[in-house]
């Protein structure tokens, strides 16, 4: 069975590969770049689940494919939840990960390390042709450093350090990565429906 990931991330991919590989049932995971280019409507959705939500219907509609979709982002607690929904581009443009990375860091440059908390959220939607839709979340907490650490992962990982990790999420291995991370946890929160799929 073909599910598509309405992604161009890479890195978004390969992780929901790894998870849909350890549930053995048979799914191959396809991502934008593998089916026909199709119009995708920008994110205005107020809430991670709204745009995942929204990706994904577009991607059952263009495709007919069972599709997933998410939207995920870093809620800093110094800046009141923020960037949030608007993480991919915050500095004003899309996909600018170091601009971004580094926006965050000067807006944090006077927050004393024990106010520097922080969580992944993510929310993962699964729409299949039959519209039938499941949103599923995680919250991956942790803190923010003062300098990025690390070359894996990509967006705010470097100067993210989860709870009880001295190392930075961009220091995990991809294994150690999905076993704790916010998309992790939504992606593997899906599981049962993606199996309903192929039952």
């Amino acid at each position: 069975m073909k599910l598509l990931l309405a992604t161009r991330n890479p890195g978004k991919l390969a992780e929901l590969r790894r998870i849909v590989s350890e549930l053995d049932a048979g799914i191959e995971v396809l991502g934008l770049a593998d089916v026909a280019e199709y119009p995708e409507a920008p994110e205005t959705g107020a809430t991670f689940a709204e745009n995942a939500l929204a990706k994904a219907r577009d991607a059952v509609a263009a495709t007919g494919l069972a599709s997933v979709a998410d939207d995920s982002g870093i809620a800093v607690d110094a800046l009141n939840g923020m960037p949030g929904v608007l993480s991919a581009r915050w500095i004003g443009r899309h996909g600018d990960d170091q601009g971004n990375l580094d926006l965050v860091l000067g807006q944090l440059a006077d927050t004393p390390d024990e106010r520097r908390g922080a969580a992944f959220v993510c929310a993962a939607a699964l729409v299949t042709p039959d519209g039938t839709e499941t949103v599923e979340h995680g919250e991956w907490r942790g803190r923010l450093i003062r300098a990025p650490r690390g070359t894996n992962g990509f967006g705010y990982d470097p100067i993210f350090v989860p709870e009880g990790e001295q190392r930075t999420s961009a220091e995990l291995s991809p294994e150690e990565k999905d076993a704790a991370s916010h998309r992790g946890l939504a992606f593997r929160a899906l599981a049962p429906a993606l199996r309903a799929l192929v039952s």
